[in-house]
């Protein structure tokens, strides 16, 4: 796999909204004051400041080229997201991969950032983070797990280790067993859109990470099926769930997320851990997409064996 270079004090962050617009230019401004506490230099792309049909930051092609922008300037050392929200996959077809494969820098985000997840390592060749995006709050003193997990994968070219959650939150695991493979995957909305598409989601052989924010249980049903029609659980080795926050239902008598994974995923037997503390709940360990892992199901374990940079 391609990878960026190990992020050190000084080196500079372009920090892109590929998605949808920021919630208030403060929060931009915020944003980019927490990263330089940090010890980072930061240069905002102008879609940070851009809106397009309101829940865009600007049109496909603007966000397209800003990003195609951020990897061939040579003074930029990383590229972040500023938030997800959507627009992502609109983008996928206009990127350069060759460049971006011959100028490859660390890529972080989450959310509707799945998309770019998928397609970066899959057309590029490329190892990035999904972990918290460029948003105020996520990266300063709020949050300490968030934020060490985040620096320790930016900056360290040692394998990550063990991705342990912080105290009170325990792994659970579902189906026992063992497998390694690439990280891949990321919030589920996403990786059900993609399905059919040039852009699907590369399960064979890999740890699938599944996690998402705001869903029903029958919605969540819905996209595991469509997953399962295309596929996806039979070719996969092994099943990472992450945070699944605000996904109960209105209805006294439906099934839970947990209910609906049990029912759906687990008899494909594939070991598969619960609540490993990654996505959209308060707190979001950084997980490296495209590097090898090895997963433990039976005994709650999630061991990163490479680093996400060089």
């Amino acid at each position: 796999m391609n990878k960026g270079h190990a992020l050190k004090p000084g080196d500079t962050i372009g920090i892109i909204a590929p998605a949808s617009p920021p919630k208030t230019i403060d929060s931009v401004h915020k944003a980019k004051a927490e990263l330089e506490a940090l010890g980072f230099k930061v240069v905002l792309g102008r879609t940070c400041y851009d809106s397009y049909g309101g829940y865009l930051a600007g049109t496909p092609e603007q966000r397209a080229a800003e990003l195609n922008e951020m990897f061939a300037d040579p003074d930029v050392d990383a590229v972040m997201a500023l938030r997800g929200g959507y627009g992502s996959p609109q983008i996928l077809h206009l990127l350069d991969y060759d460049m971006i494969a011959q100028n490859p820098k660390l890529f972080i985000g989450y959310s509707d950032i799945t998309a770019l997840h998928t397609a970066l390592r899959q057309e590029a060749g490329l190892a990035t983070l999904h972990g918290p995006n460029a948003s105020p709050g996520l990266l300063s003193g709020t949050n300490a797990y968030t934020r060490e997990c985040l620096l320790r994968a930016m900056t360290s070219t040692e394998p990550l280790g063990e991705i342990v959650n912080p105290p009170g939150e325990e792994i659970v695991c579902l189906v026992e067993g063992e497998a390694c493979g690439e990280i891949v995957g990321g919030n589920l909305s996403l990786v059900a859109a993609l399905a059919g598409t040039p852009y699907q989601v590369d399960a064979k052989g890999k740890l699938l990470f599944l996690e998402d924010v705001d869903e029903e249980p029958y919605r969540v049903d819905r996209m595991l099926t469509q997953l399962a029609l295309a596929g996806t659980f039979a070719e996969c080795a092994g099943i990472i769930l992450g945070t699944w926050n605000n996904c109960t239902s209105k209805k006294q008598d439906s099934f839970t997320v947990l209910d609906v994974i049990s029912n759906m995923i687990a008899p494909y037997q594939k070991p598969m851990i619960w609540n490993l503390q990654a996505g959209h709940g308060e707190n979001n360990a950084a997980l490296p997409f495209g590097v090898q892992a090895y997963l433990d199901a039976t005994g709650c374990r999630l061991i990163v064996e490479e680093a996400v940079v060089r």
